[in-house]
Order: C-alpha cells, then sequence, then structure tokens
C-alpha cells in the first residue's frame, strides 16, 4: 500500500510540474500585450506566454572562435505593454559563475535586435557595416553587484587574509578628502571611470555594433533586467523599449546569445542563434 501510495506522490508531483512548465511553443517569440511588463522572472504573468525554444550554435565565425559546445537551447518568452518589451530568457547551466577575478568567466545573456527594421536584415552575427544591431548585455556577477554583494577583497575573496591597505590607516580620516584620494589611487578602474569595474547600479548594459569587432556602448542606457538562479540554471527578464518595426501589424527580428563561465566562454566566446520572428499579438 505505501509503494502505490509514494507513485502516486511522484506522479502527482511530476504532473504538476508539467501543468506549470507547459507552454504553448512557437516557431517565433510572440510579445503577448498586457497592461504592464512584469521584470520579476518569477512573475505568474509568464505562465499563459507562448514559448521559443532558440536553439544554439557555436560562434565559429570570428576569432577567438567557440568550438566546443556548450549550452543547447535558450527558451523565451515575451511579454510587451506597447511602449515597453520584456524578454524571459532561461537555460539550463549546471555551475554557478558569477565572481569576477583572473582566469573566472561570468554567465550571462544578450537580446540583439535590428536598429532599425527594414530588408535586408543584419548579419545575426552582430550586423554589419550600415545595418547595425541593438543588444542588451546581462552578467551574472553585475547581478551579484545589484543584488547587494560587496566589491571588496573579502567579499569577493571570503577566506582571503588582508595585512594592510595604505587608505585603511588609521591616521587617515574615514572619508576624507585625503582618505578618498588615497582609495581611488588603489581602484585605478574606478579611478578612470571604467563603467564595468565596481559596484554596480544595473545588471544590463546597452551596447551596438555593425559586425564583429565593433562592438560598443550604446548613446543611452534604455535597458533594464533581473536574473535569478533556479535549481538548473538561470532565469532571466530583460526590459527594454520595443524595438522599431514592432506592432500588432507588423513584425521584426530576434536573436539571442548565452555565455558559459564554466566553459570559459567570454567575448565573442559564446553559444548565439540566428534571428528568429518576433510578433506581437493581444492577450488570448
Amino acid at each position: 500500500m505505501q509503494r502505490v501510495i509514494g507513485a502516486v506522490l511522484v506522479l502527482g508531483i511530476t504532473a504538476g510540474a508539467s501543468c506549470q512548465r507547459a507552454a504553448t511553443v512557437t516557431p517565433e517569440v510572440v510579445a503577448v500585450r498586457a497592461a504592464a511588463v512584469p521584470e520579476d522572472p518569477g512573475d505568474r504573468a509568464w505562465q499563459s506566454v507562448p514559448e521559443h525554444v532558440a536553439r544554439l550554435l557555436v560562434q565559429d565565425v570570428v576569432e577567438p572562435r567557440l568550438l566546443q559546445p556548450s549550452t543547447p537551447e535558450v527558451r523565451v518568452r515575451a511579454i510587451t505593454d506597447g511602449s515597453l518589451i520584456a524578454f524571459r530568457l532561461e537555460w539550463a547551466d549546471a555551475e554557478l559563475n558569477d565572481r569576477p577575478g583572473p582566469g573566472r568567466f561570468a554567465d550571462g545573456c544578450a537580446v540583439q535586435l535590428p536598429q532599425k527594421s527594414a530588408a535586408p536584415a543584419p548579419d545575426p552575427q552582430m550586423g554589419q557595416a550600415g545595418h547595425g544591431v541593438q543588444i542588451a548585455f546581462w552578467r551574472a556577477d553585475w547581478q551579484a553587484s545589484v543584488d547587494g554583494r560587496g566589491d571588496s577583497i573579502t567579499d569577493l575573496y571570503p577566506n582571503a587574509s588582508i595585512d594592510h591597505y595604505p587608505f585603511d590607516a588609521p591616521s587617515l580620516e574615514r572619508g576624507s578628502e585625503t582618505q578618498t584620494k588615497m582609495a581611488r589611487r588603489f581602484a585605478p578602474a574606478d579611478a578612470l571611470g571604467n563603467r564595468r569595474g565596481g559596484l554596480r547600479s544595473s545588471a544590463v548594459e546597452d551596447l551596438i555594433a555593425e559586425g564583429p569587432g565593433t562592438l560598443g556602448p550604446a548613446p543611452a542606457s534604455v535597458s533594464r533586467g533581473r536574473g535569478v538562479r533556479t535549481p538548473t540554471g538561470w532565469l532571466v527578464v530583460i526590459v527594454r523599449p520595443v524595438p522599431d518595426g514592432l506592432s500588432p501589424t507588423s513584425r521584426t527580428q530576434v536573436a539571442f546569445a548565452v555565455w558559459e563561465g564554466s566553459a570559459e566562454e567570454a567575448g565573442s566566446r559564446k553559444m548565439r542563434s540566428g534571428w528568429a520572428g518576433l510578433a506581437m499579438r493581444g492577450p488570448s
């Protein structure tokens, strides 16, 4: 009798998980109209949204290439309020990689869109001259910083033993101009205004490109996002303005990329998709 009950419980849990996970799978990304876009990856609004499975390919077009496949796919859902669009990306990744440092590589993902919706479409490998792309890029180490992890040696390396920092000398008044200048001298990235170093206010940055090797910061930061760790990988929501060409009566394209830190992926070493159609529709 106990075996029967146990079997029923297992079947019930499995069925429940399947029901929660079940979604209409679509050949393109369908952004469903809603009153507001959810920024929480776990928001219930995502449950009723169709899902697109984007198959990922190794980036073997330009150097440095990725020749060993890692992440096979990313599952994408989208919601729009007509002004903003939120993409939720989900993928499997067995190992958490969210700490910066020498020899370390962070997990990450990106959403890519054409700068202008016009034929022909830009090259899916970051566009080409005269046909640029917009990229919203999320990284796990930036998310950890936004979530409250500090940027000191002891924050990043809890077992580190520190003898002395000149800017922490007892003779320097904490917060004084002299102490602040001394601290900046020992934080060169911060002193030079390197926005990729130090504490972060956002886990997402906006980039533009017109082909491999041309990647640079966008004129303005318009995207935001949040990522959470799941038992099997990552759930990340990226919110940005509705791209050019997307409306209830017209569509555009979208592509995705994933970086697996444990596979030493960074920069152009990534798994990426080709273009997928991006459409908008009213609530079902």
